[in-house]
């Protein structure tokens, strides 16, 4: 059975740019200097407020893979390290290149993609009129996606949702973090005109993805075959 990790990152449109009324609408709580400051940094976390700047998806049992990224019209196409290959483009073609591919697998794996990653590009795809090719949210429990925060906190069952950095360490995993570029540093990157670190960056992000979901599968999931 063929199966994808996937991962996104994103980054939030400048709050002075937002019209009035939104603006306003977004601050409708926002009691203190620090609860403005809060809203104006979570703007990358929402799809209406936010875009997709690059979609990372590797196969865990090849290695192959490729991150399509946000880039100015021109950009080469470069083959990364892991036979990873960057390609660049609009966040419209970068989405139908995921809804292209995505469509050849039978199994999808990723960290908290279903709170996250699924609804994002299903609103964003939606945005530029791109119709699915797969169901991103099956049900839950039928392993057609595996939701690795789903399963690490038992399904909710624990009361701690922790980072994909936090697992990392936990299990002596690499995190991407550790090369010094966040999530959260993504939105100035992409401004400043860094669209390959963040590329990269994504690809980080499916390495260590692709670790967790062999830690987890080896020693954390109950397999009745296992000896």
């Amino acid at each position: 059975m063929s199966r994808i990790i996937f991962d996104i990152e994103t980054a939030g449109r400048d709050f002075d740019t937002l019209d009035r009324d939104t603006q306003d609408y977004l601050l409708k709580w926002a009691e203190t200097e620090e609860d403005i400051k809060g809203v104006k940094e979570s703007l990358s976390f929402y799809p209406v407020t936010a875009e997709i700047v690059a979609i990372g998806m590797l196969n865990p049992d090849t290695m192959r893979g490729a991150v399509y990224f946000q880039a100015p019209e021109g950009s080469m196409s470069q083959s990364g390290d892991d036979n990873i290959t960057y390609k660049p483009g609009s966040e419209k073609e970068i989405i139908e290149a995921f809804w292209e591919n995505i469509k050849s697998y039978d199994k999808f794996v990723t960290f908290n993609g279903r709170s996250f990653d699924c609804p994002f590009i299903m609103i964003r795809s939606a945005v530029h009129r791109i119709k699915p090719t797969r169901e991103l949210m099956p049900n839950r429990y039928n392993g057609a996606h595996i939701d690795l925060l789903d399963q690490l906190t038992f399904y909710g069952a624990t009361r701690r949702r922790f980072s994909l950095d936090m697992w990392c360490k936990t299990f002596g995993i690499k995190s991407p973090k550790s090369e010094g570029i966040t999530g959260y540093d993504v939105k100035d990157l992409f401004a400043s005109g860094r669209y390959l670190d963040i590329a990269k960056y994504c690809f980080g992000d499916l390495k260590a993805t692709r670790e967790l979901l062999i830690c987890w599968e080896n020693y954390v999931r109950f397999s009745p075959d296992r000896t």
